[in-house]
């Protein structure tokens, strides 16, 4: 299988969305990857995860497939949905966290894996056949 230049042309509004889709869960990947405990351990713990070694474990893979079909455009749909619902669990694991509902991201809200979750949908829509 190869990778079609079309896939990574930047006039493109479709390619681009979709590359900072797939680009932006690189450093939440590294977070949880790095250091010994990862840095992310400690939100899954007081996010209420259980186990929550195994629950970082497997967004470790889910992001990583979900953003690796993004980034080369592999089952682009598909990728886009896993992102989607991938951050829709982040976004509910946010309000078990503050041990609240908020929204706004800067105050440890909920805002960003909403708006992300949202454009990976726009993606999925823009990427379907």
């Amino acid at each position: 299988m190869s990778i079609a230049a079309s896939a990574f042309d930047l006039s493109n509004g479709a390619v681009v969305l979709r590359l900072i889709c797939a680009l932006f869960f690189f450093p939440h990947i590294y977070f949880k990857v790095v250091g010994n405990p990862p840095p992310a351990l400690g939100f899954f713990v007081k996010a209420g995860f259980k186990p929550p070694v195994f629950y970082m474990r497997l967004a470790i893979v889910v992001e990583t497939v979900a953003a690796l079909g993004l980034l080369f455009a592999i089952y682009t749909p598909w990728a886009a949905l896993l992102a989607a619902a991938s951050l829709a669990v982040a976004a509910v694991a946010v309000c078990f966290f503050n041990g609240s509902v908020k929204w706004l991201w800067n105050l440890g809200g909920m805002e960003f894996c909403v708006f992300w979750a949202i454009a990976c949908v726009a993606v999925a829509m823009l990427y379907w056949n």
